[in-house]
């Protein structure tokens, strides 16, 4: 294997490690937080509004934006990391 094939297959398993940190994280706030443990974050309350319903409303689509920036973040590094970026 080539050293150009080695950086390759090195930055697609970045790249696909950092998506799949991302979507557990979605999943866990959205799915977890929202819907399963719901009953159990209902019990807090901030501003007037259960914590749970929150997340089920907000904070899922706000962690959804988070990691989007996140995500381009990360990349615009791992690219440099890689010299794959553009100039």
């Amino acid at each position: 294997m080539s050293t150009e094939e080695t950086s390759a297959t090195a930055y697609w398993k970045a790249n696909v490690r950092l998506m799949i940190i991302c979507l557990i994280i979605w999943f866990i706030v959205s799915f977890g937080f929202g819907i399963i443990l719901r009953p159990v974050l209902d019990t807090i309350q901030i501003g007037g509004y259960k914590l749970g319903f929150w997340f089920a409303q907000q904070g899922s689509m706000y962690t959804f934006v988070a990691l989007i920036f996140f995500y381009a973040y990360r990349m615009g590094k791992l690219d440099r990391l890689h010299d794959v970026h553009e100039d």
